[in-house]
């Protein structure tokens, strides 16, 4: 009798366990975020503190993970989180970006928010990215490197819930779509962050940015009235860890604190149960609480198709709902890609591209002694930092061209790292070519002298840091959510508290030019871009500059440093110091 019992317990548990598994359905998510039109390796990664640098990225590569990942599970999509294009190398940018699409198209790319970056060239060249047409009517461009039939846009959906055509009285493109896994519908919603239009040169008075919570919500709240429980966000908005340096990619130290996207998380609807974030480049792998307290996965992919976020959901094919999320960020690695086949026709594809743009790109403008990174140290420097600046300085300084005693260079500015040793057909080891130079410095940004008061300077290193926001424009804007530590050149130091108070981080005793203490009330002439002196990283006080002088491109001046400068050597951080 006991034996009988006991086997049946057994057997009752096994149907149990059974039916339960038959309730799951697992979702594979494959993510990335701020391509940038990356299509060939955006050089080394490393993945923390403790593993070597690898070559990373490169689309043909990219592609074999995601075809990779894919195979480990029928039921996948590959998502994104906004600025695949703008911000680009040569190889992309002098195509439009059109072969960033059509090589997203080809890797497989299903659903992208919108990014900043993808409104660059207005709102007209973003829809013809989505639909197609050419670039210019009977113009370059129209047609692909490859000779294929004109250019058709993304095959791609972008998605975008908080951007209003206010002509329309619409969204821009579809605020969500909704994909159906083993009976299981799931809506996948995309967006860019809200203060969006101050980030484009010109910004877009023909639309509105709403509100990053307020859009999610409204769309989850219509669509479970429709029966749909199981909710994906594809948020161009971001944060980063607490750790300076380099954090582990599946990290989250600090939990993100004070970041844009804590912010919208705390607000979000209890059905959202994965959000894929961006803008800030960074990689972290997170859980941060909605507001009911319910902690959700939240992921970024840092930039350039350097990492993938393998995501795996777990759907529950009875309810509707996600019961479970799992994530990790995963390096493109190059040099190491174990039972990874990198994607030949998308490499041939490439290089047709490449090959056009070589002449462009391989011209030699400088020589360098040693890499020069953009890696920042803990106290928001870098190597690259200070030699951009300095170039901006020495190109503005005499009289005729704006007479800046100080020049000042956002660091989002600076796109990537400048290498000793790379791999560019032809071009040896301490070269500097025309095209690394673009993919330092691809906005095209003007340089400006203005005159500001020692106060309002001090005003403008207050407003890099989180919280503090003290000459806004009038309008309901937030304050910075992440440090946006600019960089300065030679002429200028100063010193900061991380724990000081908000707005009163930078002692006024430590602001030096040339060696002498900055006086409040002295007008001193200073060198920033255009992005910036237009109220770009809520620099808003540097809108109060007057006598303005507009100078040369970014671009022209770091070019003419290099060749000034033959060759050039890293200079160890030291301008910016953190208080003991």
């Amino acid at each position: 009798m006991q034996l009988r019992f006991v086997i049946c317990a057994i057997f009752f548990s096994l149907i149990a366990h059974s039916s339960a598994r038959a309730d799951e359905l697992k979702l594979k998510i494959i993510a990335f975020n701020d391509f940038h039109g990356n299509l060939q390796s955006a050089g080394k990664y490393k993945a923390n503190a403790q593993s070597p640098a690898v070559e990373s990225g490169g689309v043909d590569f990219l592609a074999g993970y995601i075809q990779h990942l894919k195979s480990e599970n029928p039921n996948n999509v590959v998502v994104s989180a906004g600025d695949n294009i703008g911000a680009s190398p040569l190889v992309s940018s002098i195509f439009h970006d059109q072969d960033t699409i059509e090589a997203l198209n080809r890797l497989g790319l299903e659903f992208s928010a919108v990014g900043n970056h993808e409104f660059d060239k207005g709102k007209k060249e973003l829809l013809r990215k989505q639909y197609g047409g050419c670039f210019k009517p009977n113009g370059m461009n129209c047609e692909a490197a490859d000779d294929s039939p004109p250019f058709k846009g993304a095959r791609f959906k972008y998605l975008a819930a908080n951007v209003f055509d206010t002509a329309a009285g619409k969204t821009l493109f579809p605020g969500f779509a909704v994909k159906t896994y083993g009976g299981v519908k799931v809506a996948f919603i995309g967006l860019t962050l809200k203060g969006t239009a101050e980030l484009v040169p010109g910004g877009l008075p023909e639309l509105r940015f709403g509100d990053e919570a307020d859009a999610i919500n409204e769309i989850v709240r219509k669509l479970r009235k429709q029966g749909i429980e199981s909710f994906v966000v594809l948020i161009h908005e971001g944060g980063s860890q607490t750790t300076r340096g380099t954090p582990d990619i599946n990290a989250c130290e600090g939990g993100l604190r004070g970041s844009a996207i804590q912010a919208i998380v705390n607000k979000l609807d209890d059905a959202v149960d994965l959000v894929i974030s961006a803008h800030t480049h960074q990689a972290y792998i997170c859980r941060l609480a909605n507001r009911t307290g319910r902690k959700i996965m939240v992921t970024s992919a840092a930039s350039f198709g350097r990492l993938l976020t393998d995501i795996d959901v777990t759907l529950n094919t009875r309810t509707k709902d996600v019961t479970g999320v799992t994530a990790r960020n995963i390096v493109v690695d190059r040099a190491n890609a174990v039972g990874i086949a990198p994607n030949a026709p998308l490499k041939k594809f490439v290089d047709r591209y490449a090959a056009l743009a070589a002449p462009l790109a391989d011209r030699q403008v400088g020589l360098i002694t040693a890499d020069i990174p953009k890696t920042l140290n803990p106290a928001g420097e870098s190597p690259l930092g200070d030699l951009v600046a300095d170039a901006q300085l020495e190109a503005t300084s005499s009289m005729n061209a704006g007479g800046a005693v100080v020049a000042f260079m956002n660091e989002g500015g600076i796109r990537m790292d400048l290498p000793f040793t790379h791999n560019s057909a032809g071009v040896k080891s301490g070269s500097v070519t025309h095209g690394e130079l673009f993919m330092i410095q691809p906005f095209g940004n003007t340089l400006v002298t203005i005159t500001l008061t020692g106060a309002q300077i001090k005003t403008m290193l207050e407003e890099q840091f989180t919280g503090c926001l003290l000459d806004s424009p009038g309008v309901d804007v937030a304050a910075p959510s992440i440090d946006r530590i600019l960089q300065v050149s030679e002429s200028f130091s100063y010193t900061w508290n991380p724990g000081g108070a908000v707005c009163n981080k930078v002692d006024p005793r430590s602001m030096k030019i040339n060696g002498t203490q900055v006086d409040p009330s002295t007008r001193y002439r200073v060198t920033v871009n255009n992005y910036l002196l237009g109220g770009g990283d809520q620099l808003y006080v540097l809108k109060q500059g007057t006598g303005l002088v507009a100078g040369p491109l970014d671009l022209d001046a770091l070019e003419t440093y290099f060749a000034k400068h033959r060759p050039a050597a890293p200079d160890e951080p030291h301008r910016i110091v953190i208080q003991p």
